[in-house]
């Protein structure tokens, strides 16, 4: 098979204790300062007494996934061979459960190592229907996420995610058009266009992750099933008018729209600023 005996017995080393402590620092400063690049978060470290090149910051970036936001000339595309959406959420009025889906893959570090968890979130209820962790980030564990989501929740009117490789791959876009519905994709670098999921993300990293230093994959599954949980039963939200996912998506499912609270201060997207305009207008 023209595999050297070296290649084939090779066992990755995987990070340095040094290199996953930086990780879990530029994690937590990116969610604090999504805008930093890897000149910024160099100056961050060295701030808190870490001696590192822009080399080496911005290859763990890229091997956590982290997308810093800031203008781009023009649009690039992650996977040259994938077909990249329009993004179809624009002045759309989005108040009623499986009308938008959204999902995201975010990093999750651990004590020893790393992971990459995906969410699938109902857009209108925040409630989120299905996750994934894995070690590596690629399309089957998003795949599976996905089926998940259907399998229990039927499915929704659009999709809409990043352009990210493993939501344009042919083999996760085939799974929606089977199930007949629209794909949405933000704009590059747009993570307002998204920002749902990315709340979902703060909440999850700030609220568990980062207080509670799962050692394993082990206790890391077992204590983000537990916050997923809690955030879907009992954590109140501010823009659903002080109730929980779970209670607005049984409530939607009787009325089939969702009483939204007046937030226009709390989550500026243009989905949210066309809605309040309006339930402004009929007030």
């Amino acid at each position: 098979m023209s595999i050297s005996r070296s290649g084939f017995y090779y066992q990755p080393s995987g990070e340095s204790e040094l290199n996953l402590t930086l990780m879990r620092l530029i994690d937590e400063q990116h969610m604090r300062t999504p805008y930093y690049g890897a000149r910024q978060m160099v100056r961050y470290l060295r701030r808190e007494g870490y001696v590192v090149s822009r080399k080496r910051v911005r290859r763990l970036m890229h091997k956590m996934g982290l997308c810093v936001i800031y203008q781009r000339p023009r649009t690039t595309v992650p996977a040259f061979d994938h077909e990249v959406y329009p993004y179809l959420l624009r002045d759309l009025v989005i108040d009623r459960p499986n009308q938008v889906w959204c999902a995201d893959i975010t990093y999750i570090s651990m004590r020893r190592g790393f992971l990459y968890l995906v969410a699938i979130m109902d857009w209108a209820t925040r409630k989120v229907l299905a996750w994934r962790l894995s070690n590596t980030i690629d399309t089957e564990f998003c795949i599976e996420a996905l089926e998940e989501a259907l399998a229990k929740y039927d499915k929704p009117e659009i999709f809409n995610s990043d352009q990210g490789s493993q939501f344009t791959s042919p083999r996760f876009t085939q799974v929606l058009k089977q199930a007949n519905v629209k794909i949405s994709m933000d704009g590059k670098g747009r993570w307002m266009d998204n920002v749902f999921i990315e709340r979902l993300w703060r909440s999850l990293k700030y609220e568990d992750v980062y207080l509670k230093g799962y050692a394993d994959g082990r206790e890391a599954k077992a204590g983000i099933g537990a916050y997923f949980a809690f955030y879907n039963k009992q954590r109140l939200h501010q823009a659903l008018g002080y109730r929980t996912p779970m209670a607005v998506w049984r409530a939607a499912a009787t009325t089939s729209a969702v009483d939204m609270m007046d937030n226009a201060a709390v989550l500026p997207t243009c989905p949210q600023r066309q809605q309040q305009q309006t339930t402004a207008l009929a007030a």
